[in-house]
């Protein structure tokens, strides 16, 4: 047993070891100081009498079975002694379990008379010994892991078999370097991270790198290096032992794994099928390969749906999406072609440059293909598939369908180039998953583009075009849903031209969003058109459109008590709504509106001051029984009249008042007085919040006009038919002075008509009026509120034919009611110049 403490961990080393020397008949002769002090026995009791008065049953029967348990070292009874262990008295009393070995001093051969030396140590010590012996022994036995001694120099000492088992490793490694056998650049990492554990004494600890050899660079692994330094017994680094654990296939597996998660997130990333297969070439290339590419069905671009078995037939591919380093020359070379979505799997073990497109399984499921372009076997006369060799330099390919419903919706194709590992049977099943999951996500896509279209097809059929011109005004409208998703909603403008050169303006916003408020916002746009075309006032008009929601409201609950009867519940659409309708006319630079709960118009001068009309807003359209209040005001020529939703001035950063301050504001720095409209809208809703809104915002632009007094011709007649002759010569001579002889004989006949009519059923003073704007409007007022109609004459009466001729000469026309009576009025177009 050690005296002292030493960096020797061999218990039964001959420096300060406790030890006795015995005679042939196994008396003590000799004592260590070691012993003394592993026994507190002193050398002068112990020296001279029997060995085996030391143990804890002094019996000869004792000695005998110590002796017959001790083993010989090598199993022989030869060699340089054998071990074994006993239990001896200690001088305190005490029994204490030791391990010992015995070395003959002459041949070895136990039970001949000789001296012999016995070296002892605790039980434990022995047993902690040799389970390291033991553990250093295996531990460069085993093969599942690397395990290698390096001295201070980074040279090998020691390895196991398994060390880098890879291909271009020497058999003898001893005293060689890493650079030796590996990549250089792999080389120096691996040094690297090991001479910083042999300088600061810091283990190393699951430290990931790559190992690639010079005779196969390509086909490097990765391992897992955890490493530690060892001192000599002063304490001085005398090198490393690390442990090489290859990780390639886990890695491998985990990498596998990521990409399948991270293209499941670039999958469902958009709603967009471009947006959507773009985002998984970029995930794929170049983590899985060095250029991917999607192609598709060309019907599925634009929402349509590939037939149910076209995943077996050749479709027309359109390259949609391509990413990797050989992304140009994808583009270039192959943009369009036709190939079949599905095809068998080229068996791993056989897959080569050759054979012809793949055939149809007769299974009808959709597999991907393998193909190594170098490196296997070729088929005498075969060559490989033009998708595989579509990008220069590449090694291997593979593609998989995407299919989803047993529909092919296209197909995913990756390639290798250049050094990178060639693609394997496990690399075809993941890009077959991913293709799985791409054809989902392209399908879900597809669907939305379908509907989106189909919605979005509604809203602009039901919306008037953008920009509008009239002889009354310049108008520029937008709309932004709050769902961009969908792109619908229920928000609408509309500019309705109607008769004498007027035009009315109308903004309307109906609760809620979606395909429901869009359908309802139809309804109140066909309904307040066809009540313009009446001629109705505001007030008047709005009260009809009221009476109109309120049915509808009625029909929705009607709708939903007999969906209550366990049938499938059918959301219903909204049933209330907001909308101002204003009447402009130029003649008279008039312009009349009323409210039913939508905010006010702003009005922007030609001086650049922006005012708010006041008005006395109704309540909204569908809540019954009030009336609604017309407030009429005079516009300069040049006025900016700008007709809006809650959606512009509610965005949830302030109150009303704030809003429509800054929508003030807005249309101060847009200049919407000095420039076109159509440009200016979308600088007001500029720097809106992007994304979703809380609401969708109407903006409708109008920039009044007004009609050259030079233009417009009036006459007060008196109620007698003799002023017919003379209505038709004061027409005629107008008519001469606007350079509209062409017009003549048709305004002519107009004229005559209409007032003998109002002179013969109405009586009273009549007023003839000319309009010359982008028609020519005659006007004949009178006193009467008697609806003028229409009617077919029988060939035997006389009468009854001139509205008949009114409708045959004229481009349109009808009747308006005011407080003083009525208007009739004609239209004829005007020649071309």
């Amino acid at each position: 047993m050690r005296a002292t403490e030493s960096n020797q961990d061999y218990p039964f080393a001959v420096t300060n070891t406790a030890a006795a020397l015995l005679d042939g008949a196994g008396t003590v002769v000799a004592w260590t100081p070691a012993a003394e002090a592993l026994l507190e026995r002193r050398s002068a009791d112990v020296c001279g009498r029997p060995a085996r008065e030391l143990l804890a049953d002094p019996d000869p029967g004792s000695w005998e079975a110590v002796l017959a348990q001790s083993r010989y070292e090598g199993g022989n009874g030869g060699g340089d002694g054998w071990e074994g262990r006993a239990t001896l008295r200690h001088g305190s009393g005490r029994e204490l379990e030791i391990g010992f070995r015995v070395i003959p001093l002459n041949d070895g051969v136990r039970g001949e008379a000789g001296r012999c030396l016995v070296l002892g140590a605790p039980l434990e010590l022995v047993a902690r010994w040799r389970q390291d012996h033991a553990f250093t022994q295996e531990l460069f036995l085993q093969g599942r892991v690397g395990l290698a001694v390096f001295d201070a120099d980074l040279r090998l000492l020691r390895t196991n078999t398994h060390l880098l088992p890879y291909t271009g490793v020497p058999v003898d490694l001893k005293g060689r370097r890493l650079s030796d056998f590996l990549w250089a650049s792999d080389a120096r990492t691996i040094d690297d991270r090991l001479r910083e554990v042999l300088h600061s004494g810091i283990p190393l600890i699951g430290f990931h790198t790559t190992a690639s050899t010079l005779d196969d660079p390509r086909g490097g692994r990765i391992v897992t290096i955890q490493a530690f330094r060892l001192q000599q017994p002063d304490g001085r680094p005398m090198g490393v032992a690390a442990v090489f654990t290859d990780v390639t296939d886990h890695e491998r597996s985990r990498g596998r794994l990521d990409l399948l998660y991270r293209a499941t997130g670039a999958l469902g990333g958009s709603l967009s099928v471009l947006r959507t297969v773009e985002d998984l070439v970029g995930v794929l290339a170049p983590s899985f390969g060095d250029c991917a590419a999607v192609d598709l069905v060309e019907t599925v671009l634009s929402g349509g749906e590939p037939p149910a078995d076209g995943h077996h037939l050749p479709l027309p591919l359109i390259r949609m999406a391509v990413a990797g380093a050989e992304a140009d020359a994808l583009r270039k070379g192959t943009t369009r072609f036709s190939a079949p979505l599905a095809g068998a799997v080229a068996h791993p073990a056989t897959t080569g440059a050759g054979g012809p497109e793949p055939a149809v399984p007769e299974d009808r499921e959709c597999r991907g293909e393998l193909i190594t372009l170098r490196g296997a076997p070729t088929e005498p006369g075969s060559d490989p598939p033009k998708w595989a060799t579509a990008v220069p330099g590449a090694h291997s390919a593979m593609t998989a369908p995407l299919c989803a419903r047993g529909i092919g919706f296209g197909r995913l194709t990756l390639w290798r180039t250049g050094d990178t590992a060639p693609l394997e049977a496990d690399d075809l099943a993941l890009l077959e998953e991913i293709a799985a999951r791409a054809a989902v996500a392209v399908d879900n896509a597809r669907r939305y583009t379908k509907e989106r279209r189909t919605a979005v097809g509604l809203q602009r059929s039901l919306l008037p075009p953008a920009t509008a011109e009239t002889p009354a005004v310049e108008a520029a409208g937008l709309y932004l849903p709050a769902d961009a998703d969908s792109g619908v909603g229920g928000d609408w403008f509309d500019v309705i031209p109607l008769s004498s050169a007027r035009v009315a303006l109308v903004a309307g916003d109906v609760t809620g969003h979606g395909l429901h408020a869009t359908a309802m916002m139809g309804r109140l746009r066909s309904a307040v058109r066809a009540m313009a075309d009446l001629e109705l006032e505001p007030e008047e008009l709005l009260a009809h459109v009221d009476d109109m929601v309120l049915q509808v409201g009625a029909e929705a609950e009607s709708d939903a008590a007999e969906d209550g009867d366990g049938g499938t519940p059918v959301p219903g659409g909204p049933a209330g709504a907001t909308c101002l309708y204003a009447v402009y006319d130029p003649v008279t630079r008039g312009c009349v509106m009323a409210s039913a709960g939508h905010p006010p118009p702003a009005v922007v001068g030609p001086d650049g001051t922006v005012e708010y009309v006041e008005l006395s807003p109704g309540p909204p359209l569908g809540v019954g029984g009030w009336p609604f209040e017309a407030v009429e005001r005079e516009l300069a020529p040049g006025s900016v009249l700008a007709l809006y939703t809650d959606g512009l001035i509610e965005r949830g950063e302030g109150d009303i008042d704030e809003g429509m301050r800054d929508l003030a504001d807005r249309l101060l720095r847009a200049d919407v007085v000095g420039r076109p409209l159509r440009e200016a809208r979308h600088d007001i809703v500029e720097g809106l919040p992007p994304g979703r809104l809380r609401d969708d915002v109407t903006l409708l632009l109008a920039r009044t006009r007004v009609v050259d007094a030079a233009s417009i011709a009036t006459w007060q007649l008196d109620a007698d038919p003799a002023v017919v002759a003379d209505a038709r010569h004061l027409v005629l001579a107008q008519l001469t002075a606007w350079d509209l002889d062409e017009l003549a004989f048709g305004t002519e006949l107009i004229v005559s008509e209409l007032v003998t009519n109002a002179i013969r059923h109405a009586g009273g003073p009549v007023r003839l009026r000319l309009i010359r704007a982008d028609t020519l409007t005659c006007e004949v007022s009178d006193s009467s509120n008697t609806q003028p109609r229409m009617r077919r004459a029988r060939s035997s009466e006389e009468g009854g034919r001139g509205l008949y001729i009114v409708a045959q000469l004229s481009h349109r026309w009808g009747s308006r009611y005011a407080r003083g009576g009525k208007t009739v009025w004609s239209e004829q177009s005007l020649p071309l110049p």
